[in-house]
Protein backbone atom coordinates (compact mmCIF):
# COMPACT_ATOMS: atom_id res chain seq x y z
CA UNK A 1 0.00 0.00 0.00
CA UNK A 2 1.57 3.15 -1.38
CA UNK A 3 1.63 6.35 1.37
CA UNK A 4 -0.51 9.04 1.04
CA UNK A 5 1.80 11.66 -0.44
CA UNK A 6 -0.43 14.82 1.35
CA UNK A 7 0.09 12.85 4.45
CA UNK A 8 3.49 12.01 3.76
CA UNK A 9 3.88 16.42 3.49
CA UNK A 10 2.31 16.74 7.17
CA UNK A 11 4.87 14.58 8.92
CA UNK A 12 7.89 16.41 10.44
CA UNK A 13 10.93 16.62 8.57
CA UNK A 14 12.70 14.59 10.64
CA UNK A 15 10.43 11.67 10.40
CA UNK A 16 10.44 12.07 6.71
CA UNK A 17 13.88 11.73 6.31
CA UNK A 18 13.91 9.08 8.78
CA UNK A 19 11.38 6.74 6.56
CA UNK A 20 13.14 7.78 3.74
CA UNK A 21 16.30 6.28 5.17
CA UNK A 22 14.70 3.13 6.54
CA UNK A 23 13.23 3.09 2.92
CA UNK A 24 16.54 2.84 0.72
CA UNK A 25 17.05 0.14 3.08
CA UNK A 26 14.49 -1.97 2.37
CA UNK A 27 16.62 -3.93 -0.48
CA UNK A 28 18.78 -4.81 1.83
CA UNK A 29 15.98 -6.57 4.07
CA UNK A 30 14.73 -8.18 0.98
CA UNK A 31 17.81 -9.64 0.59
CA UNK A 32 18.00 -10.74 3.96
CA UNK A 33 20.80 -9.02 4.96
CA UNK A 34 19.19 -7.47 7.18
CA UNK A 35 20.29 -7.83 11.29
CA UNK A 36 17.95 -9.40 14.41
CA UNK A 37 17.89 -8.24 17.63
CA UNK A 38 15.58 -8.37 21.06
CA UNK A 39 14.34 -5.62 23.12
CA UNK A 40 12.47 -4.54 25.90
CA UNK A 41 9.75 -2.39 26.74
CA UNK A 42 10.10 -2.31 30.79
CA UNK A 43 7.22 -0.70 32.34
CA UNK A 44 6.28 -0.13 36.06
CA UNK A 45 2.85 0.83 37.73
CA UNK A 46 2.68 4.66 38.65
CA UNK A 47 -0.49 5.11 40.36
CA UNK A 48 -3.46 3.19 40.21
CA UNK A 49 -4.08 3.68 36.42
CA UNK A 50 -1.06 4.97 35.38
CA UNK A 51 2.28 3.55 33.87
CA UNK A 52 5.99 4.80 33.18
CA UNK A 53 8.50 3.11 30.87
CA UNK A 54 12.14 2.93 31.16
CA UNK A 55 14.08 4.80 28.08
CA UNK A 56 17.73 4.38 27.90
CA UNK A 57 20.65 6.51 25.98
CA UNK A 58 22.65 4.42 23.10
CA UNK A 59 26.08 4.03 24.05
CA UNK A 60 27.35 5.76 20.72
CA UNK A 61 24.99 8.99 19.90
CA UNK A 62 23.32 9.46 23.56
CA UNK A 63 20.10 9.23 21.96
CA UNK A 64 16.84 7.66 23.91
CA UNK A 65 16.15 4.13 23.30
CA UNK A 66 14.88 0.78 24.86
CA UNK A 67 17.32 -1.65 26.47
CA UNK A 68 17.61 -3.95 23.54
CA UNK A 69 20.80 -6.54 21.95
CA UNK A 70 21.96 -9.16 20.10
CA UNK A 71 20.45 -13.12 19.85
CA UNK A 72 22.62 -14.86 22.76
CA UNK A 73 23.24 -18.49 22.52
CA UNK A 74 20.44 -20.64 23.58
CA UNK A 75 18.35 -17.80 24.97
CA UNK A 76 14.78 -16.79 23.90
CA UNK A 77 13.97 -13.96 22.49
CA UNK A 78 12.24 -12.75 25.38
CA UNK A 79 14.97 -13.92 27.84
CA UNK A 80 17.95 -12.10 25.69
CA UNK A 81 15.02 -9.10 26.53
CA UNK A 82 15.45 -9.58 29.77
CA UNK A 83 19.19 -9.96 30.16
CA UNK A 84 19.35 -6.39 27.98
CA UNK A 85 17.10 -4.86 30.49
CA UNK A 86 19.32 -5.87 33.55
CA UNK A 87 22.57 -4.95 31.68
CA UNK A 88 21.99 -1.80 30.30
CA UNK A 89 19.45 -0.30 32.84
CA UNK A 90 19.78 -2.38 36.18
CA UNK A 91 16.17 -3.93 35.62
CA UNK A 92 15.46 -7.27 36.78
CA UNK A 93 11.59 -8.77 35.35
CA UNK A 94 9.81 -10.76 33.72
CA UNK A 95 9.20 -10.12 30.23
CA UNK A 96 6.17 -11.67 28.41
CA UNK A 97 6.77 -14.73 25.91
CA UNK A 98 5.00 -13.30 23.15
CA UNK A 99 6.40 -10.43 21.03
CA UNK A 100 4.39 -6.71 21.84
CA UNK A 101 5.91 -5.68 18.45
CA UNK A 102 8.37 -5.12 16.32
CA UNK A 103 10.50 -2.11 14.71
CA UNK A 104 13.19 -1.07 12.10
CA UNK A 105 16.16 1.21 12.26
CA UNK A 106 19.20 1.38 10.66
CA UNK A 107 21.92 0.40 12.36
CA UNK A 108 25.56 1.45 12.04
CA UNK A 109 28.55 -0.76 12.66
CA UNK A 110 31.69 0.03 14.11
CA UNK A 111 33.15 -0.39 11.06
CA UNK A 112 30.78 2.08 9.76
CA UNK A 113 28.48 -0.13 7.33
CA UNK A 114 24.89 0.73 7.61
CA UNK A 115 22.17 -2.29 8.35
CA UNK A 116 19.10 -2.49 8.91
CA UNK A 117 17.59 -3.97 11.74
CA UNK A 118 14.57 -5.65 12.51
CA UNK A 119 14.17 -5.65 16.58
CA UNK A 120 11.47 -7.71 18.15
CA UNK A 121 10.32 -5.88 21.42
CA UNK A 122 9.15 -7.81 24.68
CA UNK A 123 7.09 -6.35 27.79
CA UNK A 124 8.85 -6.44 30.46
CA UNK A 125 7.28 -5.50 33.98
CA UNK A 126 9.85 -4.18 36.15
CA UNK A 127 10.53 -6.30 39.47
CA UNK A 128 13.32 -4.81 41.40
CA UNK A 129 15.79 -1.90 39.78
CA UNK A 130 19.49 -1.99 41.25
CA UNK A 131 21.69 1.00 41.47
CA UNK A 132 24.94 -1.20 40.11
CA UNK A 133 24.21 -3.06 36.73
CA UNK A 134 27.12 -3.43 34.21
CA UNK A 135 26.58 -0.38 31.52
CA UNK A 136 25.43 1.87 34.45
CA UNK A 137 28.32 4.02 33.73
CA UNK A 138 27.77 4.27 29.81
CA UNK A 139 23.88 5.05 29.82
CA UNK A 140 21.75 7.47 31.38
CA UNK A 141 18.22 6.01 32.25
CA UNK A 142 15.02 7.75 32.73
CA UNK A 143 11.30 6.67 33.73
CA UNK A 144 8.48 8.57 31.88
CA UNK A 145 4.79 8.04 31.25
CA UNK A 146 4.46 6.69 27.61
CA UNK A 147 3.64 9.16 25.35
CA UNK A 148 5.97 11.39 27.22
CA UNK A 149 8.44 8.25 26.00
CA UNK A 150 7.30 8.21 22.49
CA UNK A 151 7.83 12.00 22.25
CA UNK A 152 11.35 11.31 22.39
CA UNK A 153 12.66 8.18 20.62
CA UNK A 154 13.16 8.35 16.79
CA UNK A 155 11.84 5.22 15.53
CA UNK A 156 8.03 5.96 14.16
CA UNK A 157 7.31 2.05 14.64
CA UNK A 158 8.79 2.49 18.40
CA UNK A 159 6.78 5.49 18.77
CA UNK A 160 3.94 3.49 18.11
CA UNK A 161 4.87 0.74 20.70
CA UNK A 162 4.76 3.28 23.68
CA UNK A 163 1.76 4.54 22.83
CA UNK A 164 0.50 1.46 23.33
CA UNK A 165 1.78 0.29 26.31
CA UNK A 166 -0.72 1.92 28.91
CA UNK A 167 -3.88 0.11 27.19
CA UNK A 168 -2.35 -3.06 27.48
CA UNK A 169 -0.71 -2.95 30.88
CA UNK A 170 -3.55 -0.74 32.74
CA UNK A 171 -6.70 -2.62 33.47
CA UNK A 172 -9.32 -0.27 33.79
CA UNK A 173 -11.16 0.40 36.79
CA UNK A 174 -14.48 -1.72 37.43
CA UNK A 175 -17.50 0.00 37.11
Amino acid sequence: MMADPARLRCMPKKARSYLGRLASASEQLFRGEGIEQFAAICYRKAGDNAVEVLLVTSRDSGRWIIPKGWPIGKLAPHQVAEREAWEEAGVKGKAKKRPFGFYTYIKTRADGERVPSVVQVHLLKAGKIEEKFPEEKQRNSLWLPPLEAAVLVREPELKGLLRRVAKTVVKPPKA
